[in-house]
Protein backbone atom coordinates (compact mmCIF):
# COMPACT_ATOMS: atom_id res chain seq x y z
CA UNK A 1 0.00 0.00 0.00
CA UNK A 2 1.47 3.26 -1.01
CA UNK A 3 1.08 6.08 1.25
CA UNK A 4 0.07 9.70 -0.25
CA UNK A 5 1.53 12.71 0.81
CA UNK A 6 -1.25 13.70 3.41
CA UNK A 7 -0.66 10.32 5.11
CA UNK A 8 3.32 11.06 4.96
CA UNK A 9 2.16 14.82 6.66
CA UNK A 10 0.36 13.16 9.22
CA UNK A 11 2.53 10.75 10.52
CA UNK A 12 5.39 13.25 10.25
CA UNK A 13 3.28 15.89 12.83
CA UNK A 14 2.36 12.97 14.79
CA UNK A 15 5.75 11.55 15.58
CA UNK A 16 6.87 15.52 15.84
CA UNK A 17 4.84 15.68 18.54
CA UNK A 18 5.00 12.55 20.58
CA UNK A 19 8.87 13.30 20.80
CA UNK A 20 8.32 16.69 21.88
CA UNK A 21 6.39 15.49 24.57
CA UNK A 22 8.46 12.22 25.17
CA UNK A 23 11.46 15.06 25.85
CA UNK A 24 9.01 16.76 28.45
CA UNK A 25 8.32 13.67 29.73
CA UNK A 26 11.90 12.56 30.40
CA UNK A 27 12.93 16.03 31.36
CA UNK A 28 10.47 16.26 34.34
CA UNK A 29 10.59 12.16 35.06
CA UNK A 30 14.76 11.60 35.87
CA UNK A 31 16.17 15.29 34.99
CA UNK A 32 14.36 17.25 37.47
CA UNK A 33 14.55 14.40 40.17
CA UNK A 34 18.34 13.95 39.59
CA UNK A 35 18.67 17.57 40.76
CA UNK A 36 15.99 17.45 43.00
CA UNK A 37 18.62 18.10 46.19
CA UNK A 38 19.97 21.62 43.99
CA UNK A 39 16.41 22.53 44.10
CA UNK A 40 16.60 24.20 47.56
CA UNK A 41 13.65 27.06 47.14
CA UNK A 42 10.03 26.84 48.73
CA UNK A 43 7.68 26.69 46.62
CA UNK A 44 3.84 27.13 48.04
CA UNK A 45 5.53 26.55 51.14
CA UNK A 46 7.12 22.78 50.65
CA UNK A 47 10.78 22.46 49.33
CA UNK A 48 10.74 22.60 45.25
CA UNK A 49 12.00 19.07 45.13
CA UNK A 50 9.23 17.57 47.54
CA UNK A 51 6.48 19.25 45.45
CA UNK A 52 7.86 18.64 42.13
CA UNK A 53 8.23 15.00 43.43
CA UNK A 54 5.10 13.96 44.61
CA UNK A 55 2.40 17.02 43.35
CA UNK A 56 4.00 18.34 40.26
CA UNK A 57 5.27 15.78 37.69
CA UNK A 58 1.61 13.88 37.97
CA UNK A 59 0.25 17.48 36.75
CA UNK A 60 2.54 17.99 34.15
CA UNK A 61 1.80 14.42 33.43
CA UNK A 62 -2.00 14.91 33.10
CA UNK A 63 -1.32 18.58 30.86
CA UNK A 64 1.08 16.10 28.58
CA UNK A 65 -1.74 13.45 28.36
CA UNK A 66 -4.74 16.41 27.66
CA UNK A 67 -2.86 18.33 25.03
CA UNK A 68 -1.67 15.01 23.19
CA UNK A 69 -5.42 14.47 22.88
CA UNK A 70 -6.07 17.73 22.02
CA UNK A 71 -3.43 18.25 19.24
CA UNK A 72 -3.89 14.80 17.46
CA UNK A 73 -7.75 15.48 17.61
CA UNK A 74 -7.35 18.58 15.53
CA UNK A 75 -4.78 16.80 13.53
CA UNK A 76 -6.91 13.85 12.58
CA UNK A 77 -9.54 16.67 11.57
CA UNK A 78 -7.07 18.31 9.67
CA UNK A 79 -5.99 15.82 7.88
CA UNK A 80 -9.36 13.74 7.19
CA UNK A 81 -8.64 10.60 9.26
CA UNK A 82 -11.37 11.55 12.30
CA UNK A 83 -13.75 9.13 13.48
CA UNK A 84 -17.07 11.00 11.89
CA UNK A 85 -20.63 8.96 13.31
CA UNK A 86 -22.98 9.56 10.88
Amino acid sequence: MDLTDNHRRYWRKNLRITGVLLAIWFVVTFVVSYFARELSFSFFGWPFSFWMGAQGALVVYCLIIGFYAWYMNRLDIEHGVDEIED
